[in-house]
């Protein structure tokens, strides 16, 4: 029974560990994820551009574009926000295959990966302000599902 109990302990610390953001620097030139190409960088107001020029229904394209991270999962390290002029664009790291870490934030960073235009509901809206560390009076005023440009990034890169 103490074999059980102590294996049990021992995988949720790793599972645990496994889960916080990397404790890493993010200085000019570290990487995160796949290798980021500098041909073709668009800045966001040039991917937004570029998005709205696609017709309905095939609102999906590979990009590489450069800007300044406002948020980062304070849970995980799983998703940021990048500055856009119409706010905060969401940006998930693609199947989770990597984590930043926390001092990402107000850093310029070029992100490589998939941008697609989703209705993001009001369930996931309210997941993401959790995860942001938002009090639970600015979760709970999340009423309404909103229609973004998403990215899943396959790859960053801090300039």
């Amino acid at each position: 029974m103490k074999k059980y109990l102590l294996s049990l302990v021992l995988i949720t610390s790793v599972g645990f560990a496994l889960s916080q953001p990397p404790q890493v620097p993010a200085d000019k030139g570290s990487a995160f994820g796949a290798k980021v190409s500098l041909e073709k960088v668009l800045s966001v107001d040039e991917l937004y551009s570029a998005m709205g020029d696609k017709k309905e229904g095939n609102k999906k394209m590979e990009v590489t574009f450069k800007g300044i991270v406002t948020d980062v999962c304070q849970m995980e390290g799983c998703w940021i926000k990048v500055k856009s002029s119409d706010g905060k664009m969401m940006v998930r790291m693609k199947d989770h295959a990597f984590k930043v870490p926390l001092v990402l934030n107000g850093k310029t960073v070029i992100i490589g990966g998939i941008a697609e235009e989703k209705i993001i509901s009001v369930e996931q809206l309210r997941h993401y302000a959790e995860d942001a560390g938002k009090s639970k009076e600015e979760i709970e005023a999340i009423k309404e599902s909103k229609k973004e440009i998403v990215v899943q990034a396959k790859g960053i890169l801090v300039v």
